[in-house]
């Protein structure tokens, strides 16, 4: 398109012909250019809204390498605004242009308003999918904010703390404080209360390091939730990847929760806490081709979601294209992370957040679904590559959920450095061991040891697994050790929704009990898995609320549930303040004792000449484990002996680190079990530092050659004296 023909001489363009880049609106105070890529539309509009909600429309007349772009003068920070796009309707092509559409800034830096449910949000006629809806669906959809922001960051600086000294502890920002009595009440559920001292004290008193944040791009609900009264509290339908979830700020959405997004950053990292982003970059919330119109579809169906690929004609000739959705997400869609400019969008947003939003790091949603190039996976794929020479991202914390919702998209182990690893494998051995149905010890050990088999042959260090026994999706630890089946009628779709595959244990009774033994015998159960959690070799990851024994009632899926299903309620009186406790006391031994972080794998030989070895295994005899004994599939108790004299990893200045050694004991049969401590030469007394059997109390001493009865269903940690 050309910006016309002139009326008369001297005349001014209303549109400015601005720049191309950057995307989104830039706001200067002179002009604001708006720049968004639509490269098969045949016009943009810049859709402005007054206070009272009134429309003025600003066609762009520049294009150039398939941006859109504009410099409209005059216009206020906080203005409201959106795009209107016009091109082919022809659906069969994936071309789904609909100018009645007021469409999202995929760019915009924040967003006000939510989704109203109606027709009006799709481009396409509900009765008619091929023809185009002519409904203006502006009164039903956010608009996009002009945004600019000179917050005061001080002195604030990444802290780049090492992976081995790193404990994530993952929590949804309205579910931490909806309930917190000492955050002030206007404050609660916000991420202006998520920075506040009573919760950071508490999380730096626990021992975490670092929190990981469930999805906090601006998100809305699927329109069958809508449809039911139900919302998505977790987040993971994504629709603007630079914009703070209006949700959750206090202060307002017209730009106000870019800074007090920033001022909760500052208040963790003023805490020594790390903050990282689960990003959902895999969908968006558009859904399937059927789905609502509200940005990408809008713009750029055709490059933005992948389609199944037709099969070849056999003489060669180009196939006719597929408007088919290819979905390995689940979600309706699948996004393209192989198309240039999608592959833009994602790095543009992960530097945005660390760069202006000064975040430490990200989790990838299924990041499996982003590896692929032409629907296979591959390691090798522009993503990967572009994160791992980008000289600000390679530097941040990268966690990959490595699988998708195929067969194929199962990659635990296989992702390259510098990225780590949500570890699924350990979650199911543990929550195996512990319920009794681990089948002998071997990967047990294996998993306590930092998961080798998955990560040690291509050169990973120990701390690439996250170790994890509960996340956000799936049982709590309370409810892990409460229910043997799911229980989640409340979310509308007859308990047919959630994995049946918990891998846990209800003690005797499905639910909660008034019985003393039980209830004491879950409580032990529950901080014995914490325990094992915060002591594995790896990074540990704990689920908000687990260490205080919060419950979801046995509901394994509350993605719908914003409501004390899945707040966090810090009340004492229903408390499990034993298994904090535990909890706090095995993160506190991992945080002074470098041998139960190591970043080296274990060998099982000295790490000194005439030294012990730096790992060994006992049998409850007191004797090393044989080879009989890995394949005893009745063993149940297993010995973890660390030695810290001296660690194998030189200090920084090359100097050799001495600490103390340890025995792990863990008990997961229903017996107890007396174990020996072997007569050695290097290790002649200890002391109990943490334990889950009330007969094995904390202080108790312990020497060389003696005998310990360990309680079923326990853990004792023994440290060097």
């Amino acid at each position: 398109m050309t910006p016309g023909i002139w009326t008369h001489p001297g005349q001014h363009a209303a549109v400015w012909p601005g720049r191309n880049y950057p995307l989104g609106a830039t706001w200067s105070a002179e002009a604001t250019n708006f720049a968004v890529h639509a490269p098969a539309a045949t016009g943009v509009t810049v859709c402005l809204f007054d206070e009272h909600g009134g429309e003025k429309r600003h066609a762009l007349t520049e294009q150039s390498l398939g941006i859109w772009h504009g410099a409209i003068p005059g216009v206020p920070v906080g203005t409201l605004y959106g795009y209107r796009v016009d091109g082919p309707w022809h659906p069969e092509s994936g071309l789904r242009f609909n100018p009645a559409q007021l469409l999202l800034d995929p760019f915009a830096r924040a967003v006000s308003g939510a989704v109203t449910h109606d027709p009006a949000i799709y481009a396409h006629q509900l009765e008619a999918p091929d023809e185009r809806n002519d409904t203006d669906s502006s009164p039903y959809v956010p608009r996009s904010v002009v945004v600019h922001d000179d917050f005061d960051w001080g002195g604030d600086a990444p802290m780049h703390r090492r992976w081995r000294d790193t404990v994530i502890y993952e929590l949804h920002v309205k579910g931490m404080t909806a309930l917190h009595d000492r955050v002030p009440e206007e404050l609660r559920g916000t991420y202006a209360g998520l920075g506040t001292p009573a919760v950071t004290d508490y999380l730096k008193d626990l021992g975490v390091t670092a929190v990981e944040l469930l999805p906090i791009h601006q998100f809305v609900s699927e329109p069958r939730l809508m449809e039911n009264g139900q919302v998505n509290y977790w987040g993971y339908n994504s629709i603007g990847f630079f914009a703070p979830h209006n949700g959750y700020a206090a202060s307002g959405d017209r730009g106000e929760q870019v800074t007090e997004f920033k001022a909760m950053v500052k208040a963790l990292h003023e805490a020594g806490l790390e903050v990282i982003l689960d990003v959902v970059f895999n969908h968006t919330a558009e859904g399937g081709a059927l789905g609502p119109s509200l940005s990408f579809r809008g713009l750029d169906d055709r490059g933005t979601y992948q389609r199944v690929r037709p099969e070849p004609n056999e003489d060669d000739t180009p196939p006719p294209y597929d408007d088919t959705y290819w979905d390995v997400t689940g979600c309706g869609n699948t996004v393209d992370a192989s198309n240039p400019h999608v592959l833009r969008l994602i790095l543009d947003s992960l530097r945005y957040w660390v760069t202006e939003m000064h975040v430490d790091g990200f989790r990838f949603d299924l990041a499996s679904a982003l590896t692929r190039v032409r629907q296979e996976v591959d390691m090798d794929c522009h993503l990967l590559t572009a994160i791992g020479q980008d000289p600000v991202l390679r530097h941040v914390k990268l966690i990959a959920e490595p699988w998708d919702a195929s067969m194929d998209g199962y990659r635990v182990g296989e992702f390259p450095p510098p990225w780590v690893e949500w570890n699924d494998q350990y979650r199911d051995t543990i929550r195996d061991f512990w319920r009794g149905h681990s089948a002998g010890i071997r990967t047990v050990a294996t998993r306590l040891a930092g998961s080798s088999d998955l990560y040690a042959d291509d050169g990973r260090s120990p701390y690439s697994t996250v170790n994890f026994v509960t996340a956000h999706d799936g049982f709590t630890v309370r409810d892990l050790v409460t229910y043997d089946h799911k229980h989640n009628e409340a979310n509308g779709e007859d308990n047919r929704d959630g994995t049946d595959n918990n891998r846990s244990w209800n003690h005797g009774v499905e639910g909660e009990t008034d019985d003393a033994e039980i209830v004491a015998l879950r409580r032990r159960q529950a901080a014995n898995l914490m325990a094992t959690l915060c002591l594995s070799n790896g990074t540990p990851m704990l689920t908000a609320g687990d260490e205080r024994g919060r419950t979801q009632h046995g509901n394994n899926n509350a993605y719908t549930h914003d409501d004390e299903t899945s707040w966090i309620d810090w009340r004492p009186d229903d408390a499990w303040l034993d298994v904090y406790e535990v909890t706090k006391a095995a993160l506190r031994l991992r945080r002074e004792h470098p041998a139960l972080r190591q970043r080296h794998w274990f060998e099982g030989r000295p790490a000194i000449k005439d030294g012990p070895k730096d790992l060994a295994w006992l049998h409850p005899s007191g004797r090393e484990m044989t080879a009989d004994d890995w394949f005893d599939e009745s063993l149940a108790v297993i010995g973890m002996f660390v030695s810290g004299a001296p660690l194998r990893s030189p200090g920084p200045r090359g100097e050799q680190q001495v600490d103390r050694s340890f025995m792990i004991w863990l008990n997961g049969s229903g017996d107890s079990v007396t174990f020996t401590l072997p007569e050695n030469e290097w290790v002649q007394s200890g002391e109990v530092v943490l334990s889950t059997d009330p007969d094995q109390p904390p202080g108790a001493a312990v020497k060389a050659g003696g005998a310990i009865e360990l309680g079923a269903h326990s853990v004792v940690v023994l440290r060097q004296t």
